[in-house]
């Protein structure tokens, strides 16, 4: 199973960035597909997740109304468009999946399949 995360970058504060993750090696139908971040010197934070077949979703409640997450079943490849950055969104953001549902991925990161992060930096 392989994650592959990309789309970060720099980005004046009010901008937007959409990152992606593409994920192969096997079935995700009945996975949640999710992304978390960690800013220096924290924990690794929960920011949303999305459920292959139902396409329910999650938030944290720092990203609700900015943040989108969907996916694309044909290309295996689930998005993280974010709108309206702030500063303190600067993270490098990562990517995962676990056979459980969105809820749970929130819950608790353990079990989660991790792909490569990427930086994303909000400037003020």
């Amino acid at each position: 199973v392989q994650l592959q995360a990309s789309g970060g970058g720099l980005v004046q504060a009010g901008g937007s960035l959409r990152l992606s993750c593409a994920a192969s090696g096997r079935s995700f139908s009945n996975y949640a597909m999710g992304w978390f971040r960690q800013a220096p010197a924290k924990e690794r934070d929960f920011v949303a997740a999305i459920n292959w077949s139902t396409n329910s979703t999650v938030y944290a409640d720092s990203v609700k109304g900015r943040f989108t997450i969907s996916g694309d079943n044909a290309k295996n490849t689930v998005y993280l468009q974010m709108n309206s950055l702030k500063p303190e969104d600067t993270a490098v953001y990562y990517c995962a999946a676990r056979r459980t549902a969105p809820q749970a991925m929130r819950m608790t990161s353990r079990g989660n399949i991790w792909g490569k992060g990427t930086q994303v930096t909000v400037s003020s």
